[in-house]
């Protein structure tokens, strides 16, 4: 079957780790997503239901919108992937448009047009709350249309939530697979943690998901795969779960020719073992 891409660009994105990650997700009736991000995983899995939740407000919105206003959101977003808004100026008029309205169908429209023309397609947050990216000056920005409906009849099947990634995991029903892929620890002391919302993911956080995890799996029988870059702490953390490395495809640089595969670990929480 061939892969299905995710209509965000969307950085730390899992479409080159599918099938390492599949591997390791077993049959069960749900599958739960505590980081949601771009969707890939829940793009090209086969769960009869998905719980995918994510502490961004905006990402989930969109989603939603997508969910039950498909054929309306693509006719309105449609209208701003021209020449005329690919300009610096119209970046940052829409920008601050994004960044004032209350309206969640237009934030909605507004958040994948600054996905997609914003530098390098992230997504960043000043401590006010505002999207601050940058324009990113592209030739010739794509309209995902093809991939906003496969999303959108796909998510007839999931309930997408915008809430902290504790309270998704304390409330896992029976019969469901976790797969979580937090904002990644720094691969070295230098590189900061990737800020996909306003609050920051760090060293605490991660150990805690790590505990939550390994509890998961060996008090309630539920199995947990946890996606992270390969480092000293990330086997600290994980100590509790089989360590699979694995290499990443996972685009880090925005220059191309830089691009290089990464050290990944993905940590399964096994409760068979």
């Amino acid at each position: 079957m061939k892969k299905k891409r995710a209509f965000l660009k969307w950085a730390g994105g899992k479409f080159f780790m599918i099938e390492e990650i599949k591997k390791y997700l077993p049959e069960a009736n749900c599958l739960v997503e505590p980081f949601v991000g771009a969707g890939s995983i829940f793009l090209n899995t086969n769960y009869n239901n998905y719980i995918l939740a994510d502490i961004n407000n905006d990402l989930i919105n969109l989603y939603n919108t997508v969910k039950y206003y498909n054929d309306s959101f693509i006719l309105h977003a449609r209208k701003l992937f021209n020449n005329k808004f690919n300009t610096a100026e119209q970046y940052y008029r829409l920008r601050t448009e994004f960044n004032l309205s209350s309206n969640s169908k237009r934030r909605s429209i507004l958040f994948l047009y600054l996905n997609r023309h914003c530098y390098n397609g992230l997504c960043r947050y000043n401590a006010k709350g505002e999207f601050n990216v940058p324009f990113g000056c592209h030739k010739n920005p794509y309209f995902p249309e093809n991939e906003l409906y496969a999303f959108a009849e796909k998510a007839q099947k999931a309930i997408f939530i915008c809430q902290h990634y504790k309270k998704t995991l304390l409330s896992v029903n029976n019969n469901s697979v976790v797969y979580c892929d937090p904002p990644y620890t720094p691969l070295s002391n230098t590189a900061k943690f990737m800020e996909y919302s306003k609050d920051r993911f760090g060293k605490q956080e991660q150990y805690i998901l790590a505990k939550i995890a390994y509890l998961l799996s060996s008090t309630r029988g539920i199995p947990v795969l946890i996606s992270n870059h390969d480092t000293p702490y990330t086997r600290k953390w994980y100590h509790n779960a089989k360590l699979n490395p694995v290499k990443s495809r996972r685009l880090i640089s925005c220059n191309s020719l830089t691009r290089k595969k990464v050290n990944e670990i993905l940590a399964f929480y096994n409760p068979t073992d």
